[in-house]
């Protein structure tokens, strides 16, 4: 299996994995390949699948604390988790997803990139009963809607990391009502990669 040129890693990637670039890289093959033949991505998103997914994922690796749980909701295709478990071996990931299709492409690729700190959960958000330091969405939900979901997933000193677009703040604003009413007071709109990324990575932080 090779990387074809279109999506070949811009220069500087390789920095931001780590000691993790060459599962980085086996990643971004089956994404290009698997992931387009099951449904995961569109062909479209293969050009610019690491611009627009991949680093913009690893973008906001710098934020996970040491040795912390993390739960990705709604996972797909594993945008953020994989990336995140790849680029930090220390975390330890779960991948919910509540799709057979998806979550059985996910137990491939686990297997093929030999990643050891990922945990697959075939389930909704709302069915899962865990706890843990950081939850994580990207691209599943509005902020109210994602927020009612993924809260009781938040444990004491968490945080919940959505990444979200340039909607951030009109998400926000909507989303007061629901957030004072779930006590979250520490809300925050946080930008990362904006050394290295054209566009840089938009997370709204909700701390418990």
């Amino acid at each position: 299996m090779s990387v074809s040129r279109e999506t070949e890693p811009p220069t500087g990637a390789e920095e931001l994995f780590g000691p993790g670039w060459t599962q980085a890289q086996r990643y971004a093959d089956l994404l290009s390949t698997w992931g387009v033949e099951r449904g995961m991505i569109g062909p479209r998103e293969v050009p610019r699948l690491w611009d627009r997914h991949l680093l913009n994922c690893v973008a906001v690796v710098p934020r996970l604390p040491r040795e912390c749980t993390v739960a990705d909701v709604g996972t797909g295709a594993g945008l953020p988790g994989l990336v995140w478990a790849i680029a930090r071996p220390d975390v330890r990931m779960t991948l919910v997803e509540p799709l057979l299709r998806r979550v059985s492409f996910l137990e491939e690729v686990v297997g093929h990139l030999d990643l050891t700190n990922v945990e697959i959960v075939r389930a909704r958000a709302e069915e899962h009963r865990a706890s843990y330091d950081v939850v994580t969405a990207r691209a599943v939900a509005s902020l109210d809607k994602l927020t009612t979901w993924c809260w009781p997933l938040v444990g004491p000193g968490g945080v919940l990391l959505a990444m979200k677009g340039r909607s951030a703040p009109e998400e926000v604003e909507k989303a007061r009502p629901l957030l004072k009413r779930l006590g979250v007071t520490d809300v925050r709109i946080e930008s990362y990669g904006e050394d290295d990324l054209s566009v840089p990575t938009t997370v709204v932080e909700l701390t418990r």
